[in-house]
């Protein structure tokens, strides 16, 4: 359940957050959860960690419990995470609940754009797998009807010239191509990859796949180097091949992993390296 929808049903709440995190931990200092009477919205790690702070908050609600927990995760709680979390309290009112939004917006901007070209059977199952990752996702088609069903949080966009939308992309987004037609698929790759800003550019398909379009892109670029460059950019196919599975599903699940490990490793650009409009944009 979202935020605004839990507060809306559960407006006498324990906001709890982790401020410290010490050593090896379930979860980060900044995590946040919600306690309710008989419901909960999020999580600080499960385990007994999470069991004591749901009896502290669910206390305070009756009036006792207390505002801070310093909580060693070792074996007097049952756990060997080894590390030590310090938690604090606080009953909600409406300006906790405004300053916890404001916090989810931001975090929400600052979200990595993955445009998913194509709402075929792998694009429906990549738009669920990245739905609740930290991602701002969009799926983009030339199709009405195959943008139905799709989960909530995710944007749509309907045009009859999708690798148009390419230049849209925030700077920093991901491109995942997956349309069900070839030379489309080609056209978008190729205005994707002359974007040397994006942190991801996958397209799905084999390796004979990106051989045609390694040859296609040659001509396009009258066989010069930037092509080779451009290849070496492009993930084709996407989800790798370690996993020989072409179960939607599970090639959606290799494609969220490979993101998560892109924007995990990338480094953040530098105002002064960003393109004049995405410096003026961050300004």
């Amino acid at each position: 359940m979202r935020l605004s929808a839990f507060l809306a049903a559960h407006p006498a709440c324990v906001l709890v957050e982790i401020v410290e995190a010490r050593g090896s931990t379930p979860r980060e200092a900044g995590t946040v959860m919600l306690v309710a009477d008989n419901a909960l919205c999020g999580t600080i790690g499960g385990g007994q960690l999470e069991y004591m702070a749901i009896d502290n908050a669910r206390a305070m609600l009756s009036g006792r419990g207390e505002a801070k927990m310093d909580i060693p995760l070792g074996p007097e709680i049952g756990q060997c995470c080894g590390g030590r979390t310090v938690l604090s309290f606080a009953v909600m009112t409406p300006e906790r609940a405004a300053a916890l939004q404001a916090r989810i917006q931001q975090a929400d901007a600052a979200r990595p754009s993955v445009v998913l070209f194509g709402a075929g059977h792998v694009g429906h199952a990549l738009a669920s797998a990245l739905a609740p990752l930290p991602f701002a996702v969009t799926l983009v088609e030339t199709r009405r009807d195959a943008l139905e069903g799709l989960p909530a949080d995710v944007a749509t966009r309907l045009t009859p010239m999708p690798e148009q939308e390419v230049d849209g992309i925030p700077y920093g987004g991901a491109v995942l191509i997956l349309t069900h037609d070839h030379a489309l698929d080609f056209l978008i790759a190729e205005r994707a990859l002359k974007r040397p800003d994006l942190a991801y550019v996958g397209m799905i398909g084999s390796a004979t796949k990106r051989a045609t379009f390694a040859h296609w892109l040659k001509r396009q670029e009258d066989g010069g180097e930037q092509s080779e460059t451009s290849m070496a950019r492009l993930v084709l196919p996407v989800g790798g091949t370690l996993v020989r599975d072409k179960r939607p599903e599970v090639i959606a699940a290799m494609v969220a992993a490979e993101l998560l490990v892109t924007y995990a490793t990338r480094e953040p650009p530098s105002e002064a390296a960003l393109p004049l409009d995405q410096a003026q944009h961050l300004a």
